[in-house]
């Protein structure tokens, strides 16, 4: 009877075979009796995990309903009103074009005037127009379906959120009613706790932060990787605009639907990519397979691009007309691409994060792009400024004097056009108090953002930096364009442009795929793996492996470990990557003893101490801020007006001091007993220190620092290696490329390494071989690649071919 009670508490996960991921399928589970919940061994953690995160991102199971209602009720509401408006207004009626008898308006001339109800038709001749309308009947079908399954994709995610608000409260322990109070990093916290006690994951006893941003990032990352190589095809050249960047969010639809999980992607199930793409033999027939597949794809766009295009239209008007009559110059303000939130973003960064992140680059961002003024512009801006304010002033004088000034035909029309001209044209003039100092503007844009071509530095007052610069951050003019042009272009891009790199994105797939038991595939880049896909010219070098196509461009793959590491100052990296992050400190350590006078006077005790003081609200500020000045400064600390004879002082060496300041005053605040769970380690393998990973672990684990502090500070520490990693990049750059010699980064597309090349080496690529894409058109590189120093990537030496 034992035996058989034993049985019973053994479950085999014959019915998981199809969803689980490799090295789940044959493993033999104890379930205890008094574990009843959904949650216990989920087969989908991906989906479970992404679920978790966008409950914590949205405020909880009430804002995700009520979000989700108006959003069926702004459909219905936009559908209903555009077809009351085309067919249901007497317009004749309503411009006073056609005479309206009030029968019963007496006397009264107030009476006689023009109404809103008279220019409304009845309900019975309205409903007569609308079926006379074929085209209304059958748009207004398609809608109804549309909506109906909207609606029931509503109440599914109903139930899901409803179970997943159940495990934030018996799970994890968090009552609706605090879950604002609890950042993600802290629910993270819980998980993994939870894990050790009710196993949600099946093949490992322990998850760790990267196992979840690997579930709730598989995709992400793809993407990510693809800008980094500049796979996609999203850079074109337009005659008389040169270069332009397109990547609305209809194309990038169509790109993750082709990739990731439509009908017929690369992937089997949202964790295992096709066995077939996995084998190098069938390449060719692949990307012919995949070629016809992006045909198909266009064509489908190409077909539903009327519909989409006036719904684009109709929502585009509905959404923007009331602002842009209150604020003509929202127009004129900017925002972050598509574009430029995949190419500044980390691997393993979460949107929260990434946004976060890039909230706190606008401003810096904003005041670079407004430090470039043209003088011819601003004399035209302020003369039309002039007259357009000159008679915007009279007519406003007029109404003011009489408001029957306000029947008169157009004259609020004139009111309205005289004043956006008037926001438009002082957009254009500059600020009489703005200091001109691109470099440095550009350098707290670098400290937020962390990544920019090589050929940017000390070229920041060059017109040619901005205009690159505004292809990551663009008008929002520009993105309601793009927008509302996306229906004509994407099907154009995808037959035309994405079609042509078949072979490569097959290649891609394959080469840059690895196989984690329990996890599935994933982007070998996601792993920060510094052996396989590090760059020597960013600090990793003589701990890295990794042939010239096989590293990271811009140092996606330092920064990126550098981030996460901060980001979760509890993680364990492994081996390599912990000499790496220790190889790091210790160079900063080095760096911040050289360090010229100038800097140690940045970091000197009490300016420190009130930097990392509790009542300092402003200290992660303070501490960029005391590197981002030192352009400013000279060898002796005073500034100068002969540039011949100042010696200003580096930001290496400033953030370096900084940093290493941060940290003495961090290591000698801990309290006696206090030890960490990471060790850091040089690049020959001793150990380098026995102590938090970052200052950040200390203000996380410090009852005296909320979690906002410690979440600002971590931000400061990495816009604080962002800017030293550069500097060191760019003084190795200079130092070991002399005039007249060439590296990878100057070979010409053809010239460069090809992902269908093996070798024999360890790394599995030659960087200087070509083959497996000679046959294939390869698109030039763009001026935001071409010239950085990062070379080109290939394949993860775990990877499967």
């Amino acid at each position: 009877m034992e035996a058989q009670e034993e049985l019973r508490e053994y479950q085999r996960l014959q019915d998981f075979e199809e969803d689980s991921p490799p090295g789940e399928e044959d493993l033999l589970l104890h379930v205890p009796e008094a574990v009843k919940d959904s949650w216990h061994h989920i087969k989908n953690l991906d989906n479970f995990f992404t679920k978790i995160y966008h409950f914590h991102q949205k405020n909880g199971f009430a804002c995700m309903v009520l979000s989700d209602f108006f959003e069926l009720v702004q459909f219905l509401f936009v559908v209903t009103f555009t077809t009351f408006l085309f067919h249901c207004v007497e317009y004749d009626v309503l411009f006073a074009n056609k005479p309206v008898n009030h029968t019963h308006s007496g006397p009264n001339p107030e009476r006689n005037k023009v109404t809103l109800t008279d220019a409304i038709l009845p309900a019975q001749q309205c409903a007569l127009r609308i079926q006379s309308s074929g085209w209304i009947i059958f748009l207004l079908v398609m809608a109804a379906i549309f909506w109906l399954y909207r609606l029931v994709k509503m109440f599914c995610n109903l139930l899901s959120s409803w179970e997943i608000r159940k495990f934030y409260i018996r799970a994890l322990k968090i009552p609706s009613d605090e879950l604002c109070n609890f950042t993600w990093q802290e629910v993270q916290s819980r998980l993994i706790s939870l894990q050790r006690e009710h196993p949600m994951c099946v093949h490992k006893k322990e998850l760790t932060e990267l196992d979840i941003y690997h579930r709730i990032l598989r995709f992400k990352n793809y993407m990510v990787a693809m800008v980094n190589k500049s796979l996609l095809p999203v850079r074109f050249r337009v005659p008389l605009m040169g270069e332009v960047t397109f990547l609305s969010q209809g194309l990038k639809y169509n790109l993750e639907l082709l990739f990731f999980w439509g009908p017929g992607s690369l992937f089997q199930n949202k964790w295992n990519l096709q066995p077939k793409y996995k084998r190098q033999g069938q390449r060719l027939e692949l990307a012919q397979e995949l070629s016809r597949t992006i045909i198909l794809l266009g064509l489908a766009n190409l077909v539903l691009c009327p519909f989409i295009l006036v719904w684009q239209i109709l929502y585009a008007f509905f959404s923007y007309t009331e602002v842009i009559k209150r604020e003509p110059g929202s127009l004129g303000a900017r925002r972050w691409s598509l574009y430029g939130r995949l190419y500044l973003r980390h691997f393993n960064e979460l949107t929260h994060e990434l946004q976060a992140r890039l909230s706190r680059g606008y401003k810096p961002a904003t005041k670079y792009m407004n430090s470039f003024a043209s003088p011819l512009l601003a004399i035209a801006a302020k003369n039309l400024a002039f007259f357009a304010g000159s008679i915007l002033a009279v007519l406003i004088a007029l109404t003011v004097y009489d408001e029957d000034v306000l029947t008169v035909q157009h004259i609020l029309t004139a009111i309205t056009v005289l004043g956006v001209m008037v926001t438009i044209a002082r957009s254009f003039i500059p600020d009489e108090h703005m200091v001109w100092c691109p470099e440095q503007l550009l350098q707290c844009v670098l400290a937020h953002i962390h990544y920019m071509p090589d050929h940017w530095q000390g070229h920041a007052h060059k017109s040619e930096t901005r205009d690159e610069l505004a292809q990551l951050f663009q008008y929002k003019a520009v993105f309601i364009l793009e927008e509302l042009l996306s229906p004509v272009i994407t099907p154009f891009i995808l037959i035309f442009s994405l079609r042509h790199k078949s072979l490569e994105i097959i290649d891609f797939f394959r080469n840059f795929s690895v196989e984690v038991v329990g996890v599935g595939d994933i982007c070998s880049f996601a792993q920060m793996d510094i052996r396989k896909h590090g760059n020597p010219q960013w600090m990793s070098e003589g701990q890295t492996q990794a042939s010239v196509y096989q590293q990271a461009e811009n140092g996606k793959t330092e920064l990126s470990l550098m981030h996460f590491a901060i980001t979760n100052p509890h993680w364990q990296p492994p081996l390599e990557s912990s000499m790496f992050i220790g190889h790091v400190k210790e160079k900063v350590q080095q760096d911040a003893a050289n360090a010229p006078p100038a800097q140690q006077i940045l970091c000197d005790a009490p300016i420190c101490t009130s930097l990392l003081s509790n009542e300092s609200g402003t200290a992660p500020d303070n501490l960029l801020a005391s590197v981002l000045v030192h352009p400013v400064l000279t060898a002796s600390g005073l500034p100068t007006r002969d540039r011949r004879f100042a010696q200003p002082t580096t930001t290496a060496s400033a953030a370096a001091s900084v940093l290493a300041s941060l940290s003495a005053s961090q290591i000698a605040s801990r309290p006696q007993g206090a030890h960490s769970n990471t060790s850091l380690y040089n690049s020959d393998g001793t150990v380098l220190q026995q102590s938090a990973m970052s200052p950040t672990d200390f203000q996380l684990q410090s009852a005296s620092r909320s979690s906002l502090l410690a979440s600002g500070f971590a931000s400061a520490e990495m816009s604080l290696h962002a800017i030293y990693m550069h500097e060191i990049h760019q003084s190795q750059g200079s130092a070991q490329r002399p005039l007249g010699m060439w590296q990878a980064s100057d070979l010409s597309p053809h010239q460069r390494p090809q992902p269908g090349t093996r070798s024999s080496s360890r790394s599995g690529y030659h960087g200087l071989r070509l083959g497996g894409w000679e046959e294939e058109e390869v698109e030039e590189r763009s001026p935001l690649k071409a010239a950085s120093a990062s070379h080109s990537t290939s394949s993860s030496g775990g990877g499967s071919s």
